[in-house]
Order: C-alpha cells, then sequence, then structure tokens
C-alpha cells in the first residue's frame, strides 16, 4: 500500500467522560473529513481527574469513550487509535489503556502504558501515577494501512529502548499519544520526539492533550507529525483542542534507515562499571 492520511487529534479533557466522548467525535469527524484514515487521540482521551478515588471509572465493555470510537470507526471506515483512557481491570485496578480500532469497529490492538508518570517538578508539581494505575508489561507492535505501528503513552517518550525494541519488531511508526505538563512539554517535547523519530528512522505521531483542564493540571499541546529523517511534518502551534493532518509513507522509513543504518549496526556490549569508577578517580 502506498501513502495515507493521518491525523493527531489535540483535545482538553475534562473530568466527565461522557463529554470528553462527545467532543473526540467531533474532532474524528473533522479528521475524517479531511481524508484522514488513520486518526489519534491523546492520552487520558476519555477523563483528566487529578483525584482518582473520586472517580468512578467502567470495564471495557461498559466504558463510553470504547463504546464511542468502536461506532466511529466502524462508520468512518477509518482507524481509530484511543491514545489511551483509564479502564478498570477485573482485578479491581486501572490500566491507562490505548486501544487501535480497525474500519470494522474491531480492536486490533491494546496496550497498557508501561512507564508510570511518578516525578516532582521544579514548580511543585508531583505526580505518581503508580498509585492509581498498574503498569502493563509488554510493547505492542500492529499492523495497518501498509505501515507497522508501534505503541507508546507519553512518559513512555523518555525510554528509548521501548521504541528501539518496537522499530526492531519492524514499527516504521512510533505512537505516542499524550498529556505532558506545560513545563515539561516546553523543555522535552520537541526535542524527545525528533530524537525518537532520527534514531528509529520512523515517523512519529503525537497527540497531545492542551491547556488548562477542569482539575487544574496544564498541558502543554503542540500535538505533532515528525517524518523518519526528524522533519517535523504537522504541528498544532498552540495549546488548543483541533486537528493536525500530514501524509504518511511507508517507504520513507526504509530510506531514511538504509542512508543511516544504526538498527543493522547495532552491537551487544558489556558495561565495566568498575574500570569506568577506577579511571573517574583516577582523573579526578
Amino acid at each position: 500500500m502506498g501513502p495515507f492520511k493521518a491525523a493527531a487529534v489535540q483535545m482538553r479533557s475534562g473530568t466527565s467522560p461522557e463529554r470528553n466522548a462527545a467532543d473526540m467525535e467531533l474532532l474524528v469527524r473533522q479528521a475524517a473529513g479531511q481524508g484522514a484514515t488513520y486518526v489519534q487521540t491523546p492520552e487520558m482521551t476519555g477523563a483528566l481527574i487529578r483525584d482518582k478515588q473520586a472517580a468512578v471509572f467502567a470495564t471495557e465493555d461498559k466504558d463510553v469513550v470504547v463504546a464511542t470510537a468502536r461506532r466511529l470507526a466502524k462508520e468512518l471506515g477509518i482507524h481509530l487509535h484511543i491514545g489511551s483512557t483509564a479502564i478498570l481491570r477485573a482485578d479491581g485496578k486501572l490500566a491507562n489503556r490505548a486501544f487501535l480500532f480497525a474500519p470494522d469497529g474491531s480492536v486490533v490492538a491494546g496496550y497498557d502504558k508501561i512507564h508510570m508518570f511518578d516525578v516532582d517538578l521544579d514548580n511543585g508539581e508531583s505526580w505518581r501515577e503508580s498509585a492509581s494505575y498498574e503498569p502493563g508489561t509488554e510493547a505492542v507492535v500492529a499492523d495497518i494501512l501498509g505501515a507497522r505501528l508501534g505503541f507508546a503513552v507519553c512518559y513512555d517518550l523518555r525510554f528509548p529502548q521501548l521504541f528501539r525494541a518496537e522499530s526492531m519488531a519492524g514499527a516504521n511508526v512510533l505512537t505516542v499519544p499524550a498529556a505532558f505538563t506545560r513545563q515539561t512539554g516546553e523543555a522535552h517535547w520537541h526535542v524527545l520526539l525528533r530524537a525518537r523519530a532520527i534514531e528509529n528512522g520512523a515517523y512519529v505521531i503525537a497527540a497531545a492533550q492542551g491547556g488548562l483542564h477542569e482539575d487544574g493540571r496544564e498541558t502543554y499541546g503542540h500535538s505533532l507529525i515528525v517524518d523518519p529523517w526528524g522533519h517535523i511534518i504537522a504541528e498544532a502551534p498552540h495549546n488548543e483542542p483541533g486537528v493536525i493532518i500530514a501524509e504518511i509513507d511507508p517507504a520513507q522509513s526504509p530510506a531514511a534507515r538504509r542512508k543511516i543504518p544504526n538498527l543493522k549496526n547495532a552491537r551487544d556490549f558489556a558495561v565495566n562499571a568498575g574500570e569506568a569508577t577506577r579511571l573517574r578517580g583516577a582523573a579526578s
């Protein structure tokens, strides 16, 4: 298959899953109306809620975002990637879970976010995602539209080994739906997304949350699509809800990898920490 149009949907999800599902539907329809056959929404499409104890979450079969996405994918004939939403697991724990729906409404793949956002920032923000969510344990790749998609969610972006493993498994389109904080987004969003594209010779598609949310957090926005050479080919230059679209040509990934064959040239190596410590001591 040849090139296809991909869209990243930028949202400002609040605390109501029903309202967020309705907002998502409007933006997904806008993207499909502009010719996108793959549409991605951001992390926590269903709800951004600081106090997870006060929220009521649903199982996958009863979740309003999942049901809406399944219906939209089938009606519009698109691949619809829900960047993530909170799902109540059978064991009573929460998963930060991504879904990819096929044009017939079936689930092509699901991915539970592996790396939990447990950080303390300079501006006083403190986050402990692991207090609410159970981390995933498995990387996921899936084939769509002549491309192979690699899955990640937000904080996963800071763990390049995940993207390298997916690329070694054939992924040539890497996905990073996110809800980056404004502080970390201003510092690292563009450079990290471009780095993941460059070092893996792959497209990167990153739909983002943006703006001031009902629960008081502020996210960066600036949804991006980056080509395998590291060029930004679409960007939302703001934090407002909206849609960006770019053409994805799967043939560009192997072309970039032929120019810089670092995946092929990678070698196993050992780390001699004792020797490194001794050398540092001698130099001082």
